[in-house]
């Protein structure tokens, strides 16, 4: 199609407040986009034209908000050779690889047609309610899921986003377990689990499907770091996708594939993920889907750069930028892309300049300037399908006939997929709890056997002079703990290190991490295991949670310590994933991912507000954690050994005043379990009898708290079953029984608010489960609703202590409730 062709004066008069829309082939080859990227003249009244090639062939088209680029070839062989330093000659190969091979291009009309196919029998279907829930469709882009039917490998790792159906089938998932999948049915890729915008196939390494925007941006960059990880350790994927001692082949060129909108491309991720990518030469491309649209907003009303393929500059990551309106082009120049990623030459950005025919959804309003317009122009000018048949049938590749039989092919394929959705059985209802953990809760971690690869790789990978190093310091730390000297943090970094050398898939992730952060828990892990395994990060956990969300899903087993668990904060997005993903994967992928640190809120401990928050709290409503505490080095060691041998995502808090002044013996090579509570005080029988026993529910600080006025709870005449909950979640009410039974009264001193607390929970469990044991109510000894302030005047009416204890105590045994 044309532009109207005027000239400068004429432009000027007729500016007005709407402007001219600008054909970019004007500015060919500038690498220019749709935002902020008109040539733009200024007239005498502040008013704006933009410039466009004149033609006298059609009529003035509609005032578009985001005119076509109409690349053509030359357009971006000129980028790959500035940018990306092709030869003349390696473009004309790529060119004529695609151009010349009549089987090729079929591969990519196939592609294109069962793309718009699959989607618009997505419609139809969720029209009829056979789809439920949110569902994004993919018509108008085709050329995105033709390129990576076209280059991408089954081994390639892939990362996509909610708009995901087209990309997993270009990918190889089979059609009709898609479809399966978005008509909730057992025969899904999932399960039914996972619904539209969670497709995953361990088969074909299609690890998403994410509903946040830009959340699986760290994710992809944790799975190239997977790929480096399987180089590095000589390891790699055996028959059953789990890792055995075999290298990968010497040709190995896997890469990491992520796809983004150009809307999301503007979230802070993305700067993230450039940063590392780079930082670390990861086998990543990011394909920046740019339809011009966020949701449905125009980009250009939210975003001052819609050049993403730019963004690299900064990090050295160069970008190419393609016309998605001819699949050709996407295919030879996304190819040439691809190549120098698996070439070993880093990352790269691909943006693939596209429009999108439907909305955000099949109810999506489509209230937003400009958007009702732009689709039905889009759909008559620029149908990537329309451009590849009439391209190729003037050419004389194709006769109009063989491309209607490859498209009777194609929707027969669609068709099938219908059907085995159709007639497949839905879930059983038991399924959803099975999906809850990968290992029960009841698990004992001492009879999980070690790979039986780890002398080997330790072998090959540790220096002597590093082993001679580590073994004596972890010599170091198991003399201290036979001595009782050993701190909590001491007691997990033992923990790492003897689950490290003992598995060398597993991982950290840590700020400071070459200095040992805060309380030595990652100390000498990365001068004993490399940079490789034992990552230093930047300062935002969000990003590198979700880099070990990448590397779990991939065979590794990450151990992310905060500095402070407060921090976690920044990623809480990555820690819901991770929570959610066994079970939105239909169980296909576990994730073994142990996050650490010290956090919690000791009375008097002068932190102020933003580091006296209760994160424990925040995150117990996350379904697929387990959470622990631990305020001993002993439950410290035994519960870190264990989560790290979890297959599923483990969160143990640890006191962040007591990490250094705690300190005691351990019981060495003894895993702990992550579903019970202890019992480090028991009421006398005499005090049961005479009804003066209460049963003490705390955590954290508060069985620092506890322990300091025990005795003078008993000097008053009465006496208490502490009990520590090392397991938040699952909760032991096992043991919270057993101690009810005697007892009858109870007092949960809660280091969490009154609203939404751990206290809240628990006490609620206890009331519904336990409430016939009850002779007086649940007492609840919590932190104020208010922040946490820093003067000790005023944090005494905020946090709760001892003091609060031995009065509860008293309460409840004298009837004052």
């Amino acid at each position: 199609m044309f532009f109207p062709r005027y000239a400068v004066a004429a432009a000027l008069c007729a500016a007005t407040s709407t402007a001219f829309m600008v054909d970019p082939r004007n500015a060919r080859s500038s690498g220019l986009n749709s935002i902020g990227s008109n040539t733009v003249v200024s007239g005498a009244l502040g008013m704006t034209a933009t410039i466009s090639e004149p033609t006298a062939e059609t009529a003035p088209e509609p005032n578009l908000m985001r005119p076509p680029i109409d690349y053509i070839w030359e357009d971006v062989a000129v980028q790959l050779k500035n940018t990306f330093g092709y030869s003349d000659e390696e473009i004309d190969a790529y060119n004529s690889e695609v151009e010349n091979n009549k089987e090729t291009l079929m591969k990519i009309y196939k592609a294109l047609q069962l793309a718009r196919g699959f989607e618009n029998a997505c419609n139809q279907q969720y029209m009829q309610g056979k789809i439920r829930g949110f569902m994004h469709l993919d018509n108008g882009q085709e050329s995105i899921p033709a390129l990576v039917d076209y280059a991408i490998k089954n081994g390639d790792k892939k990362y996509s986003y909610y708009r995901e159906h087209t990309h997993a089938i270009a990918s190889g998932v089979d059609p009709g377990e898609v479809m399966a999948e978005l008509f909730m049915k057992e025969a899904g890729s999932c399960k039914g689990a996972g619904g539209s915008m969670h497709i995953f196939d361990k088969p074909t390494y299609f690890q998403g499907g994410w509903a946040l925007v830009s959340e699986q941006l760290p994710y992809a960059a944790g799975a190239a770091k997977s790929i480096l990880l399987d180089r590095e350790l000589g390891i790699s994927d055996n028959a059953d996708f789990e890792k055995h001692d075999a290298p990968p082949p010497e040709d190995d060129d896997r890469i990491s594939v992520v796809f983004v909108g150009e809307g999301g491309a503007q979230n802070g991720r993305m700067a993230e993920l450039l940063n590392s990518a780079a930082k670390d030469n990861l086998p990543l491309l990011a394909i920046v889907i740019d339809n011009g649209r966020a949701i449905n907003t125009y980009t250009g009303d939210v975003a001052k750069n819609g050049n993403v393929f730019e963004q690299g500059r900064h990090y050295g990551v160069p970008g190419l930028q393609v016309d998605g309106y001819d699949a050709a082009d996407v295919a030879k120049g996304g190819k040439a892309v691809i190549d120098y990623v698996r070439s070993g030459k880093g990352p790269a950005l691909l943006q693939v300049h596209t429009y999108r025919f439907n909305g955000h959804s099949p109810a999506d309003p489509e209230h937003e300037r400009g958007r009702k317009d732009e689709k039905q122009w889009a759909r008559a000018e620029q149908d990537p399908i329309k451009k590849f048949e009439d391209k190729y049938t003037a050419s004389g590749m194709f006769t109009e006939d063989e491309l209607k039989e490859a498209k009777k092919e194609v929707l027969a394929s669609v068709k099938a997929a219908v059907k085995f959705a159709d007639e497949s059985p839905m879930p059983p209802v038991e399924l959803a709890k099975q999906l809850e953990y990968p290992d029960a809760p009841d698990t004992d971690y001492n009879t999980k056997p070690a790979p039986a690869f780890a002398d080997a790789v330790n072998a090959r990978t540790i220096s002597p002079e590093q082993m001679e190093t580590i073994t004596a310091h972890i010599a170091a730390l198991r003399e201290k703990a036979k001595t009782g000297d050993i701190s909590i943090g001491d007691a997990i970094n033992l923990a790492i290190h003897e689950e490290m050398l003992r598995d060398p898939t597993t991982t950290i992730h840590a700020e400071d991490l070459q200095a040992g952060s805060s309380y030595d828990i990652p100390k000498l892990t990365q001068q004993t295991y490399g940079r490789i395994r034992a990552a230093d990060e930047i300062i935002d956990e969000g990003h590198f949670i979700g880099k070990a969300l990448g590397e779990a899903m991939n065979g590794y087993r990450p151990i992310v310590e905060l500095m402070n668990t407060n921090f976690g904060i920044f990623g809480m997005a990555e820690i819901s994933s991770a929570g959610n993903t066994f079970a939105t994967t239909g169980g296909q992928f576990d994730m073994p991912m142990t996050i650490v640190g010290a956090g919690g809120t000791a009375p008097n401990q002068a932190l102020g507000a933003e580091h006296s928050q209760p994160f424990h709290a925040y995150v117990m409503g996350i379904p697929g954690l387990k959470i622990c505490t631990a305020a001993s080095p002993d439950a410290a060691y035994g519960i870190t050994k264990s989560m790290i041998r979890d297959n599923g995502p483990c969160f143990l808090f640890a006191p962040v005043k007591m990490m250094k002044e705690s300190k005691g013996t351990l019981e060495l090579d003894k895993c702990a379990p992550l579903n019970k509570a202890a019992l480090l005080h028991e009421a006398s029988a005499d005090s049961v009898a005479s009804g003066n026993a209460v049963t003490v529910l705390t955590y954290l600080h508060g069985v620092k708290e506890a322990q300091l006025v025990t005795d003078e709870i008993m000097e008053e005449g009465f006496d208490i079953d502490l009990i520590e909950l090392r397991s938040l979640k699952p909760l032991d009410m096992d043991t919270i029984r057993k101690s009810l039974e005697r007892t009858h009264k109870i007092c949960i001193l809660d280091e969490s608010t009154q609203s939404g607390g751990v206290g809240a929970t628990v006490s609620a469990r206890i009331s519904e489960e336990l409430f016939d044991l009850l002779d007086a109510p649940v007492k609840r000894l919590c932190m104020d609703d208010a922040p946490v302030p820093y003067a000790s005047t005023m944090e005494v009416a905020v946090v709760k202590r001892g003091s609060d204890l031995v009065q509860g105590v008293f309460d409840l045994c004298t009837g004052q409730y």
